[in-house]
């Protein structure tokens, strides 16, 4: 028994050189995410970033995690490169389990085997550091030349393969654009081999012109390298191209995986029909007639049916309680595409009701930067009323309505408050003259 425990214990310490084989697809399971929870802080104050995750990354695909800001999706990546410690559940490498205490061996391992690209280029370089520096630093750590000969070709050929030029070597971050930067981004984590790059939003810094170059760079060492990407974004006019699969996190939580096409022909879980209804139209005319899907949580009753995340079949998980699984699956069985974006007649009735579109218009018109409605407008105004007054009628004629109801609240009380003691005071007057 201590001898086989000894075993595993030595084999868990490397990766083996393949990962376990998925029996359903048949490929190969680079990384595998389950039930991975993370949470920030402790007690009370305790935030609960990522919950219930899991989703496995096949080798030499592209897995893109989408959702908006805040969702969580640096997090994960965060966690899969052992940055962001686990509250629960593990992240196994091929079939090893890379979360939580492991061996230094195997740390180091992971570590050259999965690099990431950053979202700030400029913040990601150290700019007192050379590029040159920058790029040899992960070649010297790991000893990965054998001679500064070796170092020197080594880095020349991974600043040429980006479209970098060796004299750029000698040069500092600051003296480069952003997409250079980037370039430089990806030059170190290229250089150290890696079978998967974590890329956090890599774009998103750059120019639209330089976008498709670096994409276009990324998908070069894809085919010639074999490499494996998790590439985190929120723009999913950029995802849907470059993805083979897409995971759409919510506040933390997985709520639908499919493959590129399959997610945009049948977007089922109602936070990817608000996302994908949320894509730009180039043409004004139609993105002014675009009829925009709000996503709103309180649709869902979790109170006694839990929901969990089902393949409901053609590849397609999807996040729900047993009566929506079986609404999400007959929608799929039907076979008829959704058109998440659509367009109104030019004319008619926006899809806002006219309440919806006053209340839209006077929070853009009528609230200001400094209308906060301060409890202290409230507070003021009781003590002193006739001063509320004076308050409400210059709140009103400037349009701060939140300054104003509260100065309203204010003066309200403040009278009834100096009625009642107008009132017990004639009382006590009364009484003291019969």
């Amino acid at each position: 028994m201590a001898t086989m425990q000894q075993r595993t214990e030595q084999a868990a310490s490397h990766l083996p050189e393949h990962g376990p084989i998925d029996a359903k697809t048949g490929r190969e399971i680079l990384l595998s995410l389950k039930h991975v929870d993370i949470t920030f802080g402790k007690g009370e104050d305790a935030v609960r970033a990522v919950q219930d995750a899991s989703f496995d990354l096949y080798k030499g695909e592209t897995f893109s995690l989408v959702g908006e800001s805040g969702s969580g999706k640096t997090t994960v990546g965060r966690a899969i490169i052992r940055v962001n410690p686990l509250a629960a559940g593990e992240i196994d490498f091929k079939g090893v389990r890379i979360s939580g205490k492991i061996p230094r061996a195997l740390d180091r391992e992971v570590i050259r085997s999965i690099q990431m690209v950053f979202q700030d280029p400029a913040a990601s370089l150290n700019e007192r550091a050379t590029v040159d520096y920058i790029i040899s630093e992960g070649l010297s750590n790991f000893h990965l030349y054998s001679s500064e000969a070796e170092r020197v070709a080594k880095v020349e050929k991974i600043i040429n393969e980006v479209g970098l030029l060796p004299e750029h070597l000698t040069r500092y971050p600051h003296e480069f654009s952003g997409g250079q930067r980037q370039r430089i981004g990806i030059a170190r984590a290229m250089v150290m081999e890696p079978e998967m790059v974590v890329a956090d939003e890599p774009i998103s810094a750059l120019d639209v012109s330089i976008r498709a170059q670096v994409l276009n760079l990324m998908k070069r060492f894809q085919e010639e390298k074999g490499l494996t990407y998790l590439f985190i974004a929120h723009d999913l006019s950029v995802v849907r191209f470059i993805s083979d699969r897409i995971g759409v996190i919510y506040k933390g939580r997985i709520v639908e995986i499919a493959t590129a096409s399959e997610l945009f022909d049948f977007p089922l879980h109602p936070y990817t029909h608000s996302l994908i209804s949320a894509i730009p139209i180039p043409d004004p005319v139609l993105e002014k007639n675009k009829i925009l899907y709000t996503y709103d949580p309180s649709v869902h009753d979790y109170s006694t049916d839990k929901p969990e995340l089902v393949d409901i079949g053609h590849d397609h998980f999807i996040y729900g309680n047993k009566k929506e699984i079986e609404e999400y699956r007959a929608i799929r069985e039907r076979g008829v595409p959704i058109k998440p974006i659509q367009i109104a007649e030019p004319g008619s009735e926006p899809p806002a009701k006219a309440a919806d579109r006053e209340l839209a218009a006077e929070d853009i018109r009528i609230r200001p930067t400094h209308d906060t409605g301060s409890i202290w407008y409230m507070v003021l105004s009781f003590l002193l009323p006739i001063l509320g007054l004076v308050g409400m009628f210059l709140f009103q004629k400037f349009h701060h309505m939140r300054n104003y109801r509260a100065c309203r609240k204010g003066t309200v009380a403040g009278f009834i408050f100096l009625a009642a003691v107008l009132a017990i005071f004639l009382l006590l007057l009364l009484l003291m003259v019969v």
